[in-house]
C-alpha cells in the first residue's frame, strides 16, 4: 500500500513539474490597462526581459517577432510625462496596437509590439513619438510622427555652430527665441516646423527640407545675422520651395 501511494505521489509531482516548465516559457509583459494604477503596476513587479522573442499566431504556423524598445526619461521630464501619460498611452495602444508601460525603477518607457500590430514600422513610430515628447515637444505636435512618414527630429547645440560663453551665449539664445518667442514662432510658421529651445539645445521637428531651412535660419542667428536679414532670406527660400510643388 505504501509503495502504491509513493508511486502515485511521484507521478503527480512529475505532472506539476511539467506545468511549471510550460509557464516558464511564457514572456510576461503586462500592459498598463487601468488608468488609476497606470504608473504603479511595473513598480510592484519585476522588470520584464527586454529581448526579442518569437510567438506563433493563431492563424497558422507563421511566426511573428515581438520587438521591444526603451526610451530613457530625464529627471526634469518625468513630471510632465506623468501628467500627460494618458494622452501618450491612447494613441500608442489604440491606433498603433502596441503595448506601453512606465518602469519606475529604471525610469524608462518600455514599448513592444503585439499580435495585433499590423504595421511593421509601428514600434519605431511609437518610439519616435515618445522620444519627441521627452525632448520637449507638445503632445499634439509629436503625434504627427505617428500619422506621417516623412517627419523627423533633428537636435544640435549652439556650440556646434559657434563657440560662445557667458553673456555672448545668453544673447545668442535671446536672438533665437526673440521677444516673447516672436522669432521662434516666425521661423516655425514660415518653415512649417516646430522648434524647442532648451538652454543651449535646439530641437527641430518637421520634414527633411523644412528642417534644413529652419536650421540655416537658426545658424544665421547664432552667427550674428540681424533677424530682418534672416527673415527675408528664409521667406525667399520658402517661396521658391512652394513654387516647385
Amino acid at each position: 500500500m505504501a509503495a502504491r501511494t509513493r508511486g502515485a505521489l511521484e507521478k503527480k509531482g512529475g505532472g506539476v513539474e511539467e506545468e511549471n516548465n510550460e509557464e516558464a516559457e511564457v514572456v510576461r509583459f503586462a500592459p498598463l490597462k487601468s488608468t488609476s494604477t497606470s504608473m504603479e503596476m511595473v513598480q510592484e513587479g519585476s522588470e520584464a526581459p527586454m529581448t526579442t522573442t518569437t510567438t506563433t499566431t493563431s492563424e497558422g504556423n507563421n511566426k511573428k517577432k515581438i520587438e521591444y524598445r526603451k526610451v530613457t526619461v530625464p529627471q526634469h521630464r518625468f513630471t510632465p510625462l506623468k501628467e500627460k501619460w494618458l494622452e501618450l498611452y491612447g494613441p500608442v495602444t489604440e491606433q498603433m496596437r502596441c503595448d506601453m508601460r512606465m518602469n519606475l525603477k529604471t525610469r524608462k518607457v518600455e514599448l513592444r509590439t503585439t499580435d495585433k500590430t499590423e504595421d511593421s514600422s509601428a514600434l519605431q513610430k511609437c518610439t519616435d513619438f515618445v522620444q519627441a515628447f521627452v525632448l520637449g515637444f507638445d503632445t499634439q505636435d509629436a503625434i504627427a510622427l505617428l500619422r506621417l512618414d516623412d517627419l523627423y527630429v533633428e537636435c544640435f547645440e549652439v556650440k556646434d555652430v559657434k563657440t560662445l560663453k557667458g553673456e555672448h551665449l545668453s544673447r545668442c539664445i535671446g536672438r533665437i527665441a526673440g521677444k516673447g518667442g516672436k522669432t521662434r514662432f516666425t521661423i516655425e510658421n514660415a518653415t512649417r516646423t516646430r522648434i524647442v529651445v532648451a538652454d543651449t539645445h535646439i530641437r527641430i521637428l518637421g520634414s527633411f527640407q523644412n528642417i534644413k531651412v529652419a536650421r540655416d535660419a537658426i545658424c544665421g542667428l547664432i552667427l550674428g545675422s540681424p533677424p530682418g536679414k534672416v527673415y527675408s532670406r528664409m521667406r525667399g527660400i520658402c517661396a521658391r520651395m512652394n513654387d516647385k510643388f
